[in-house]
């Protein structure tokens, strides 16, 4: 039997392991190579509270469990040992014998920073190593990028099937973040939003079936390569927020299943520890060790690799204990209800850490009920998120445009109904890749009409989703009309951009994310009850909805009109709060995006006409299944263009 050099760990790193307070566990526990008493190796360390026995296997050992059994020291069940010889890139896992002395599957280490590519399981040492950051300058400022009161337009990226090379194979991260800095600063988006990053077994699942939380997966590179893909996103000035999955885990041997021969992290009983949807374990969030390594792993990827948000996924599983089980599948709380308190709790000591490590980050929540107060403090009964995925709003649009365009009337308050609860959170629009999966097809053919009117009504939802308040998030492909489902298995049908209607749609969208980030009327009250108000929501017979934003100044206003019917209404009158000139600064049908080039030649000038309960008011040409917007003369501090001679936003804007 070979050394092992025991402890590695300090008194007092074990009392806040025990204590559930180690917000740096992931710098003690897992492996970290070193040098003890004058030898170079590995320092092991990992909790199994129950085991009878622990030993590290790997290439530096033959993998022979005999070799370098680790040693408990008691509370909290932490075994750790120094192995001489270990080092950089060698593979191993975890022999654990559990309480009864049974040997388990011999099991990955669940704080490791690498993992072996699949379909391999092994974890692979690498510690953590410095990185020569050159984005100084945008960790300075990115607090204000993404605050309430910020134009925060969001790309949402799965990075396997974003691009490829010519043969198949996947674009590293250091290539990846090249060719995505470029293309999402050409379109003018804020930020990137990644599908998980976590190291995961199962391709398919997009990330959302993590295993490796503290491992960058391998399939596009080691975890230097992902800092650098960061890097090169905030050198161009783009933000970078991942998918995170604290909601679930898979239940491969290989990983934390009964991972100790015990229910150390999934909840014991299976009517709260097992999903019946998707088949994986749910933490137990009752257990102060659990939720430390979840709040530790969260600031892992804050601190380490410079990222400036998660997305925290599916928290409405979390929160709910009936979520998607029937009467008798489900535990009630200890006052007879529904709500997850562990969950709760456990989400709200979450975003406090969070904010407290790194006050300028954004926490977002994809939860799709009316749970109260998602976005709103903690210290006023929320929980603590800053933003909140606006699930309603994408369902609701995405089933009226789908509906057939002349009986829209019928269906009016669908279109409407999100301002309703607008102002109860801080909401995000997504358009996300949920909406082009399991049979919903793409985004284009779920528009309801011919194909120009389904291109038609595409460019009119992203107009509606860039006006309404709150932030924007549309997945990739969306941004060119791709026609058919989002596939994992390959990237982008790239090849539609060569194609005018296509290439108009994404045209769009690049001079969307222009307007709104040099119209601040569009953002600067976002989550502001006068932020956004409606100047005419009812006209139903004519399927017009007329809206104004306004900005923090008294004249920093935009005004948005929407023609959801197949017809071109001329002479159709909107109020407005100004005399004078207004200048259409969008026209969702202008040519160059494919459009018929109905629209009002640049510009409108008020009349002292009544309407909308406003002295003076415009007459308009409002295209069919099109989205026009206008603002005052002069526009503020900012130079906007109006509209060019056909009907599309100009070129030239500066803020």
């Amino acid at each position: 039997m070979s050394d092992v050099i025991a402890p590695v760990l300090g008194e007092l790193d074990r009392w806040l392991l025990a204590e559930g307070t180690h917000r740096d566990a992931y710098k003690k526990l897992g492996a970290h190579p070193r040098v003890m008493d004058g030898r170079a190796g590995t320092a092991f360390a990992v909790w199994a509270p129950n085991a009878r026995r622990v030993a590290v296997v790997g290439d530096f050992n033959g993998w022979n469990d005999a070799s370098h059994p680790l040693v408990c020291f008691g509370k909290p069940g932490v075994w750790e040992g120094f192995v001489e010889g270990a080092s950089k890139g060698q593979r191993y896992k975890l022999a654990i014998d559990g309480p009864g002395g049974e040997r388990l599957p011999l099991k990955a280490d669940p704080f490791a920073f690498r993992q072996e590519a699949a379909p391999n399981t092994a974890s692979v040492i690498a510690g953590l190593t410095p990185h020569a950051w050159h984005d100084a300058e945008w960790m300075r400022v990115r607090g204000g990028k993404q605050r309430y009161d910020a134009p925060v337009s969001i790309y949402e990226v799965h990075l396997g099937s974003w691009r490829r090379h010519e043969d198949g194979s996947f674009l590293t991260y250091r290539e990846a973040g090249k060719r995505l800095a470029e293309y999402v600063t050409d379109l003018g988006f804020s930020h990137v939003e990644l599908l998980p990053i976590n190291e995961h077994p199962f391709y398919a699942s997009w990330g959302y079936q993590p295993l490796g939380l503290f491992a960058p997966t391998s399939r596009y590179g080691e975890p230097d390569d992902f800092k650098a893909f960061v890097g090169e996103l905030h050198a161009a000035g783009v933000g970078v927020l991942i998918d995170w999955v604290p909601a679930h885990f898979p239940a491969d041997e290989h990983g934390l299943a009964q991972f100790d021969g015990t229910h150390l992290y999934e909840h014991a009983d299976p009517r709260r520890g097992r999903h019946p949807d998707w088949g994986t374990l749910v933490y137990n969030y009752g257990r102060t060790e659990v939720q430390n390594f979840l709040i530790s792993n969260a600031l892992f990827w804050l601190d380490e690799f410079h990222l400036d948000g998660l997305r925290v996924d599916a928290v409405a599983s979390m929160l709910y204990l009936d979520y998607s089980r029937r009467a008798g599948e489900w535990l009630p709380n200890r006052y007879g209800g529904r709500e997850n308190l562990e969950a709760v709790a456990f989400l709200r000591r979450l975003n406090e850490v969070v904010y407290e490590h790194f006050p300028d980050v954004v926490m977002i929540a994809e939860e799709s009920t009316a749970w109260p107060a998602v976005s709103r403090p903690t210290s006023a009964g929320g929980l603590g998120f800053g933003f909140k995925w606006n699930m309603g709003w994408m369902h609701d649009t995405r089933a009226y445009l789908g509906f057939p365009i002349p009986a829209r009337p019928e269906r009016h308050d669908q279109i409407t109904f999100s301002m309703i609860y607008q102002n109860s959170e801080n909401y995000v629009l997504p358009l996300s890749h949920d909406e082009v999966v399991h049979g919903k097809r793409s985004l284009l053919w779920s528009m309801a009409g011919t194909r120009d009117e389904q291109f038609a009504n595409l460019r009119l939802w992203f107009a509606w989703q860039w006006i309404h308040a709150g932030k924007k998030l549309l997945f990739m492909g969306g941004e060119f009309a791709q026609d058919h489902e989002w596939s994992h298995d390959g990237e982008l049908a790239w090849n539609l951009v060569q194609y005018p209607q296509h290439r108009g749609v994404q045209d769009l969208v690049r001079d969307l994310n222009r307007l709104y980030r040099d119209v601040p009327a569009l953002y600067e009250l976002d989550v502001e009850p006068q932020g956004f108000q409606w100047i005419d929501s009812q006209d139903r017979t004519n399927s017009v909805l007329a809206v104004l934003r306004q900005g923090k100044d008294a004249r920093a206003v935009a005004v948005g009109v929407f023609n959801f019917s197949g017809l071109v209404r001329r002479g159709y009158r909107v109020g407005v709060p100004f005399a004078g000139r207004w200048r259409e600064v969008l026209n969702t049908d202008a040519s160059r995006y494919g459009g018929r080039n109905e629209g009002n030649l640049g510009g409108a000038t008020a009349e002292p006409v009544a309407a909308h309960h406003m002295t003076d008011s415009l007459s308009l040409t409002l295209p069919a299944l099109g989205a026009v917007v206008f603002v005052p003369e002069p526009a503020g501090d900012s130079t906007v263009r109006a509209a060019d001679s056909t009907g599309g936003v100009s070129r030239e804007f500066s803020g």
